[in-house]
């Protein structure tokens, strides 16, 4: 059935008050039929809180520890940065959308079903009727150790295509925060030209949150670094790793360092790890978060996760110290199971968690399953000294 779009009048623009919260965003510009039963007459549905846009790939994750040639099964999952966030923000009851293009086949099939059963609008995926959808393989591994291993098959893929001539504009820029990263830069040039354009000034443009995600082996030499920079440059907020930092961009100074380096954001987030977050405001201020003891199941997904607290706590207007702590616990949920994707916690345990003092927030300490069991993490604190 042909779906119907109305463009509002052109939005107001994006500001920041002096404590670094969403003051006033874009009035969102799309309106979209929701989805409905057969027979029943549409539904408007509100416009998303954040739109993210990105490559999302089908992940293949081993049953058993292993190289990948001792591997003997996979089972099948769903993978990508700007997706991980939209389906965390979803699930903690957030309007997100996806945007990207899939392949016309029965991967591409599978993600854009597994991602809108999240509660994700994925109304604006375009599917190419030549190229595939991407997929990848990975081990069981910390993906910070030697032993650990990714297959990709994801070269010439739908969404390595992206550009601005075949995507929805109008969609991508309908919600409060536009979420990009630095992956879907690596992919082309074309999807280069595309983040470029979404993160220069134009008139009702959406916050802008870029997620420097450098990803290494997607870029041909050094020439990532400098694209990555200047692409931060443009965003409103900005997540980076220390480490990737140190990578990208030769800054080894730590935190502060990065700040000096990348003034231009109005928020600037350092991750440090197990080190904690730092996170800079447009007025000069800094506050620092530890990070709360894990027990890691798998050290994948939890980047993601991390911007995804931190923008739930963004849209909800609190103070940047307790965005960071959101960020740290929903960095804790997806580091406490096997695959890239985590339930986060609810929002009153992880407003009770985030809610502690230094002493009791320096002694938490989260295994798996601690989002399902809020009495064993409740308990858990209240049995800190």
């Amino acid at each position: 059935m042909r779906r119907l779009l109305c463009v509002a009048p052109s939005a107001t623009p994006v500001a920041w008050s002096a404590d670094g919260c969403l003051a006033s965003g874009p009035t969102p510009g799309q309106w979209r039929p929701g989805r409905r039963t057969e027979g029943a007459p549409p539904l408007v549905t509100r416009p998303p809180d954040v739109v993210c846009l990105g490559e999302s790939m089908v992940t293949f994750l081993p049953t058993a520890p292993g190289r990948l040639a001792d591997v003997p099964a996979f089972a099948r999952a769903i993978g990508g940065a700007e997706s991980n966030v939209a389906c965390g923000l979803a699930a903690a009851g957030h309007r997100t959308a996806w945007v990207s293009r899939v392949g016309a086949d029965g991967f591409g099939e599978h993600l854009v079903a597994a991602i809108g059963a999240y509660g994700v609008d994925t109304t604006a995926v375009r599917h190419d009727p030549v190229r595939p959808t991407g997929i990848y393989f990975r081990t069981a591994g910390d993906r910070a150790t030697a032993a650990h291993e990714v297959a990709y098959y994801r070269a010439g893929s739908a969404a390595s295509a992206m550009t601005t001539a075949n995507l929805d504009l109008a969609a991508i820029r309908s919600g409060r925060i536009l979420h990009l990263s630095g992956i879907t830069a690596a992919l082309s040039a074309g999807c280069r030209g595309l983040v470029r354009a979404l993160v220069a000034p134009s008139p009702g443009r959406p916050l802008v949150s870029f997620d420097v995600n450098h990803r290494p082996g997607l870029w041909r030499g050094p020439a990532g670094g400098p694209v990555l920079l200047d692409l931060a440059r443009g965003a409103d907020l900005v997540f980076v790793g220390e480490d990737e930092a140190a990578h990208a961009w030769g800054l080894t100074g730590g935190p502060d360092a990065v700040r000096e380096a990348l003034p231009e954001p109005g928020l600037l987030v350092v991750k440090r790890g197990s080190g904690g977050a730092v996170a800079y405001d447009a007025h000069g201020g800094r506050y620092a978060e530890a990070a709360p003891r894990v027990e890691v199941a798998a050290a994948v997904g939890a980047g993601d996760a991390f911007a995804a607290g931190f923008l739930s706590a963004t849209l909800r207007g609190l103070p940047l110290p307790a965005r960071l702590r959101h960020g740290h616990l929903w960095a804790a949920a997806a580091l406490t199971v096997p695959g890239d994707l985590a339930t986060p916690p609810s929002r009153a345990l992880a407003d009770r968690l985030a809610g502690l003092g230094a002493a009791h927030w320096g002694r938490l300490h989260l295994g798996p399953g601690w989002t399902e069991d809020a009495t064993a993490a409740v308990d858990q604190e209240v049995r800190t000294p």
